[in-house]
């Protein structure tokens, strides 16, 4: 008898920390809890959803829990806007937070006293100094600081002066509360470190109940103990900050202890995932606000026809690792091509129409030919195609005197028209500057559906839109918006690497009348032409490429040896 074992996925280092915490007892209440912890100062990006599924992820597969925590201590930055966004698209991915909604400006009172009772215990210190000055008071990252000039007032100097900064009594920037640390620490975030700034600015949440604000790298920390959190999980440019997070887990009065665990994000090639970067590409108008669908956002993605589990595959297939990498963008496609290649409907839509013309076919004569939506489900439906004397095809679908190797129509040529008959071309129209503008031909009665009594094979096969019962739509051709691999490498300014053909729109494509049945957030194969989707802001037939049917620039590359 031939025995088989079943293969497992071997677990990631996170999961194996996890694990091991369980079996020896290191968990309260033997309950996992994560939390993803967005800024609410822009919308998520792809790089997001390796740290959205790593999180809630971790927390469902051991029975645990994850927040939603928006870290909001940058009044001036923050938006409700950016808030709901983040919602939307943690829902979007199919994760759901339930009850377990937290904002870090539900614990400013909390924070507040915790600073109140490091300067009482003599910890925390209100300083002058300017930010040219602390900076250049903190030293370097191979020499030690020295220490500020107020760092030895007193305790109820220290404690009156930050009681005026919280009633609004001193200008923006002129006054701070620092921890006291270690001014000669080898890590430049322990060298005392700022806890609060001054802030006239309204939050979205608390409006101007507070003028001081506590910084994340106080704030953070402090909310995951307040939450309970077990697993504090991030990327790994915030592994220096670790001695900041574990001090303030230490100095906050709560009876839990968190621990910081750090993976590599997601990089990926041709793209930017710089919030900062992303925003000026916003205000500089070079595309249509967050939700362009050439944007690197999960609000561009899910307008460009990207599907969530596509996504989750591809975080899936790059796993979780300590040390930076970056993936290939063919990859990310490759897995959205894979997906959509499932549940996508075809359709037969011409980008560039030709007319046809079947001279022997009756005028006014309709008939419709039976097309599976989903060759790829058995159990795929089915709609009806118009069938007309005057049809469009592509225009690369046709030549007049054909090259070496063209298998489409030429004159004297034949080719099989998509689920219908056989045709031959004899002849051409021109405009007066010689462009064809028509192409005449003849069917042949006895193939309908593609086969013939004699069993004759053509090489060619084109799709096809009715003329007369077809529809006109428009069609945006996304393509990367950056050019080279590294946005920006040469030059430093990555917006000198911006693809002028990122966006092509056609408004005169031809599509079969079943494409008015098309709703947002349905997924639509343009047969030959790629994967498509409704646009979900305009108004009309307007329909978005997603990606194409094959990977045109990773072929490229194979040909010039890149």
């Amino acid at each position: 008898m031939d025995e088989r074992t079943e293969e497992k996925t071997p677990l990631n280092f996170l999961e194996r920390i996890i694990e091991d915490d369980l079996a020896n007892g290191r968990v309260p209440d033997n309950t996992i809890v994560t939390r993803f912890p967005p800024e609410p100062n822009g919308y998520l990006h792809i790089g997001h959803i390796k740290s959205i599924c790593l999180n809630f992820g971790l927390a469902e597969k051991y029975k645990g829990r994850c927040h939603l925590r928006l870290d909001d201590t940058n009044p001036e930055k923050e938006d409700i806007e950016y808030i709901r966004s983040i919602m939307r698209d943690i829902r979007w991915l199919g994760f759901d937070w339930g009850k377990y909604e937290y904002h870090a400006s539900d614990y400013y009172q909390q924070l507040y006293e915790i600073a109140v009772r490091l300067i009482e215990e003599g910890k925390a210190f209100v300083d002058n100094l300017t930010a040219e000055e602390m900076k250049e008071y903190r030293g370097t990252l191979t020499e030690g600081g020295k220490n500020s000039p107020y760092r030895d007032r007193s305790i109820q100097e220290n404690l009156r002066l930050f009681e005026e900064m919280r009633q609004g009594k001193h200008p923006e920037g002129s006054l701070v509360l620092r921890a006291k640390i270690d001014m000669s620490s080898p890590n430049i975030n322990m060298r005392d470190p700022v806890l609060y700034r001054i802030k006239f600015a309204s939050h979205p949440r608390t409006g101007d109940t507070w003028c001081i604000y506590p910084m994340y790298d106080f704030t953070h920390p402090i909310s995951d103990a307040i939450e309970g959190i077990t697993h504090s999980i991030c990327t790994l440019e915030f592994e220096d900050h670790r001695p900041a997070y574990d001090w303030a887990t230490a100095i906050d009065g709560i009876d839990h202890t968190p621990h910081q665990y750090e993976f590599a994000r997601l990089n990926i090639n041709y793209l930017v995932m710089s919030k900062r970067r992303l925003l000026n590409l916003v205000k500089l108008g070079i595309v249509d606000g967050w939700d362009d669908p050439r944007m690197p956002t999960i609000s561009g993605i899910r307008r460009r026809g990207y599907s969530p589990e596509s996504m989750k595959d591809f975080v899936s297939r790059i796993g979780v690792a300590k040390v930076e990498s970056v993936v290939d963008y063919s990859l990310m496609e490759f897995c959205v091509r894979e997906d959509l290649n499932k549940r996508a409907e075809r359709l037969m839509v011409v980008l560039d129409p030709l007319k046809l013309v079947i001279d022997n076919y009756p005028e006014g004569k309709v008939e419709y030919f039976e097309a599976v939506k989903n060759p790829e489900d058995p159990n795929s439906a089915t709609h009806q195609i118009p069938f007309s004397r005057e049809l469009f095809i592509e225009k690369e679908d046709f030549m007049e005197v054909p090259s070496k190797g063209y298998h489409r129509l030429f004159i004297g040529g034949e080719i099989r028209l998509k689920y219908a008959y056989y045709v031959t071309a004899h002849s051409v129209v021109k405009d007066e500057e010689g462009n064809i503008v028509e192409v005449h031909c003849t069917y042949d009665p006895e193939s309908r559906g593609g086969a013939t009594p004699d069993n004759r094979k053509v090489k060619g096969t084109s799709h096809w839109v009715s003329a007369t019962e077809g529809v006109t739509i428009e069609a945006r051709l996304y393509d990367k918006l950056f050019q080279t691999e590294y946005p920006g490498a040469a030059t430093g300014n990555y917006l000198d690497d911006l693809n002028p053909d990122s966006l092509k729109i056609v408004t005169n494509a031809k599509a079969e009348p079943e494409i008015l049945n098309a709703k947002v957030g349905d997924y639509l194969q343009f047969i030959r032409n790629g994967y498509f989707c409704k646009d979900n802001r305009s108004e009309g037939l307007v329909f978005n490429r997603t990606v194409t049917l094959k990977d045109s620039w990773a072929k490229l590359k194979q040909k010039m040896g890149m």
